[in-house]
C-alpha cells in the first residue's frame, strides 16, 4: 500500500503519519548497511521494539545511542549491572529489564562473530534475500531466511531475536527489498542493491 507524500511522490503507507517517519523511509529504510555498529544497532531496536511500534523506538532511538554507548558493541560487551541499573532509571528508552539485558548479552556474541568471522556484515549479508513473494496481504512478517538467521544467531547465544524481528533487521538494512513497487523509492533501492558488492568474510 502506498500513499501520496507532500511533495506528491508515492510512499509505502507505514511511513505516512509523520515528517521523521518519511525520512527514515526515504534516507534510511531498504538501503544497503554494511558498518557493523549500524547494524548491531539496527537489530538491538528491532529487539526492543518486540511488541512496540517502530515509530516509538525511532523517537527515542537518539535517547538509546546516549544510553548504549553508541551501540559500540566492544564498549557494551563490558557493561555491568551498574550499567543495568542506571539504563532501567533512563526514561528515554524502553525500559524493560529483560531486552536491556539481551543486547548487553548480544554485544559480547557480536565482539565474537566479528573475531570469528571478520565482520558482522560478512555474516548478516550471507543471508540476504533477492526477491520475497507478496500474499494476498502484502509483506510477510517472516520468511524462511529470516527463520534460518534467527535459528542461527540462538545457536551462537544471541537473544531476542526471533524471526520476525530478524526480517524486520533485513528489510531495513537493505538485505531485501520491500518497498512497494509502487513506491518511488523501490526503484532506487533497487538500484543501490544492484551497485553493491556484498561484504565477504
Amino acid at each position: 500500500m502506498i500513499f501520496e507524500g507532500p511533495d506528491g511522490l508515492n510512499r509505502c503507507s507505514w511511513c505516512a503519519s509523520d515528517p521523521e517517519y518519511i525520512r527514515y523511509h526515504d534516507e534510511e529504510w531498504g538501503y544497503p548497511v554494511t558498518d557493523d555498529i549500524r547494524l548491531f544497532e539496527k537489530i538491538c531496536l528491532e529487539g526492543f521494539q518486540s511488541g512496540l511500534s517502530w515509530w516509538t523506538i525511532l523517537r527515542k532511538r537518539e535517547n538509546f545511542r546516549a544510553g548504549f554507548a553508541g551501540f559500540d558493541f566492544h564498549k557494551m560487551a563490558e557493561f555491568g549491572e551498574a550499567d543495568i541499573a542506571r539504563l532501567m532509571q533512563d526514561a528515554g528508552i524502553v525500559r524493560h529489564r529483560g531486552k536491556i539485558e539481551a543486547v548487553i548479552n548480544n554485544a559480547a556474541r557480536a565482539v565474537e562473530m566479528q573475531r570469528d568471522l571478520g565482520s558482522l556484515a560478512a555474516y548478516f549479508w550471507s543471508y540476504e534475500e533477492t526477491e520475497v513473494p507478496k500474499g494476498v496481504e502484502g509483506v510477510p512478517a517472516m520468511t524462511e531466511t529470516s527463520k534460518r538467521l534467527s535459528k542461527d544467531l540462538k545457536k551462537r547465544g544471541w537473544k531476542f531475536v526471533g524471526p520476525t524481528t530478524c526480517y524486520a533487521f533485513m528489510q531495513a538494512m537493505g538485505l531485501v527489498n520491500d518497498h512497494d513497487p509502487d513506491c518511488a523509492h523501490h526503484a532506487k533501492a533497487m538500484a543501490a542493491r544492484e551497485g553493491f558488492t556484498p561484504p565477504v568474510g
